[in-house]
């Protein structure tokens, strides 16, 4: 595991691409996470907060979780201000753009393997925003090779950007929550944050607080929890441009960059 961890970790310090995943791919999430938590260890940078996403849906029925998580390094971590912000991505491996929704804690939390409702979820949050998340890795077939693959590379992230704030969510109908990627002047999804399963974005909070918890993690007070993908998971290459639309809720513009 811990070759599969230096792989990974020199890449990305390197921006360089991988051709293949460096090892035996893990057979189960706790290995993964595994992985995880030394490459974690190893990164010289603060988690400032933390991706979820859903296991592919070939997966599934092979692990308990639907869901899978990633840390959000600090200096990765951008507060949308109106203009355009460049998000480097690995121009030799994996690149996409996801619109999400993304929830601030509002106090640590101590770690606890107890499973959550949503309504407990909601009580730890602070404050909902829009977002999108940069998903990107040295590894160009990291989601093809399944959930253990993305668990073993940060989750498959590289960055979050973090936009307006959407007052008074608790009271927001989920189909009143519109989203829409635009990426080089075409439509690359629509929808709402219904589109997110098991009771909309706040389902992310639910699923990541005990998941957090058998890993022994602390989450803190102004960590970031992005909700998933809300349109899909849009590949897109070095230079994109590309608007996360969320209607009267804001607009996020960004474009890719290579890493390095």
């Amino acid at each position: 595991m811990r070759d599969i961890s230096d792989s990974f970790t020199a890449a990305r310090q390197q921006a360089r691409g991988l051709a293949d995943f460096p090892g035996a791919l893990p057979e189960t999430l706790e290995e993964a996470y595994a992985i995880q938590s030394m490459s974690i260890a190893a990164w010289p940078d603060e988690v400032a907060g933390w991706k979820v996403g859903m296991v592919p849906p070939d997966y599934r029925a092979r692990f308990a979780d639907s869901r899978l998580a990633g840390p959000i390094f600090k200096s990765s971590v951008h507060v949308y201000g109106g203009e355009p912000i460049a998000m480097p991505v690995f121009a030799d491996g994996f690149a996409a753009i996801e619109a999400e929704f993304v929830f601030i804690i509002g106090r640590d939390i101590a770690p606890s393997p107890q499973p959550l409702s949503l309504e407990q979820a909601a009580e730890y949050v602070s404050a909902l925003h829009i977002g999108v998340e940069i998903a990107s890795s040295p590894l160009p077939t990291i989601n093809d090779l399944g959930p253990t693959s993305i668990i073993s590379d940060f989750g498959n992230n590289a960055g979050l950007i973090i936009g307006p704030e959407i007052a008074g969510w608790q009271s927001i109908a989920h189909e009143d929550l519109p989203v829409r990627v635009v990426i080089d002047g075409g439509e690359a999804g629509s929808a709402n944050a219904s589109a997110i399963p098991d009771g909309g974005p706040i389902a992310a909070v639910a699923f990541l607080i005990p998941l957090l918890g058998r890993r022994g993690i602390r989450l803190k007070a102004g960590d970031a929890i992005s909700s998933g993908a809300v349109t899909g998971v849009h590949q897109a290459p070095v230079g994109a441009v590309s608007r996360a639309d969320f209607g009267a809720f804001g607009a996020i513009d960004l474009s890719l960059v290579a890493a390095g």
